[in-house]
């Protein structure tokens, strides 16, 4: 039976890409070549996939972050940051002396993102891998990763890298899609997801293939409870999830104390 990267341990040779076995060294060239292709329509695709409900669960993620507006310094890293909605929203709820660092490793969705921004004061540009930031250890107030997490090869490896980049003090949050866990609407979701989802990939995008990996890494992910435990192990303290429409998507928060 192929062993699965995502578990992080030392010794693994394959990953999951989708529900495809791929040895772990090309997942993320594939998942690089997957990003290139959709980023241009990026932001259209989340609006028809999700019926605008990303906008939603993106304010809850920087509600629940509830950054401080006061004149002190405020700093925080989004991994796999792509088109920015997460660090604008942070900018925008945030004081003056706040600044976004977006971290990714795909160029093309750094390039939508900074087209996207423009010359948005307090943001900059990174281009890196989750599983190895190139951050100094306590460099972050807080971290946030928004739909990312399921795409990395080595979980475990981005989480030790959250903590290891925030200050003592620090918050993580991770916004994915999870388990629905509200009867009928799970069945509901699963269809839609699984048909609907490439086929508008397709249409919109041109790129149903694409969308069809996004879908199945979905079903790949750790339901709430096990990525919890993720987290926990990871070193992060008072760690708790919050369910979004039923268990679609789930907002994972944990300190570094």
């Amino acid at each position: 039976m192929a062993e699965d990267l995502n578990s992080g341990e030392p010794g693994k040779t394959e990953a999951n890409f989708g529900f495809a076995s791929v040895a772990a060294e090309r997942k993320q060239g594939l998942v690089n070549e997957v990003f290139a292709r959709v980023a241009r329509r990026y932001d259209l695709m989340n609006d028809l996939m999700s019926g605008g409900l990303h906008r939603l669960w993106k304010d809850e993620l920087i509600g629940w972050l509830a950054p401080p507006k006061g004149p002190a310094p405020y700093a925080l890293l989004d991994v796999a940051g792509g088109t920015g909605d997460i660090a604008s929203r942070f900018l925008r709820a945030s004081g003056r002396s706040a600044r976004a660092v977006i971290c990714d490793i795909s160029a093309e969705m750094i390039e939508a993102g900074r087209q996207r921004a423009g010359k948005s004061e307090g943001l900059a540009f990174v281009r890196g891998n989750a599983e190895s930031l190139p951050f100094a250890a306590g460099s972050f107030d807080a971290y946030t990763i928004a739909f990312g997490m399921r795409n990395l090869t080595r979980q475990e490896a981005a989480l030790a890298e959250a903590f290891r980049v925030l200050k003592p003090g620090g918050r993580f949050l991770c916004l994915e899609f999870s388990a629905v866990e509200t009867p009928l609407l799970d069945t509901l979701y699963d269809a839609y997801s699984v048909h609907a989802i490439p086929a508008l990939g397709a249409l919109v995008a041109g790129d149903g293939a694409s969308y069809r990996y996004l879908v199945e890494s979905i079903r790949r992910f750790p339901d709430q409870k096990s990525f919890m435990g993720m987290v926990e192990n990871a070193g992060f303290e008072r760690v708790r999830y919050r369910n979004l429409t039923g268990g679609i998507a789930a907002i994972h928060s944990g300190w570094r104390l």
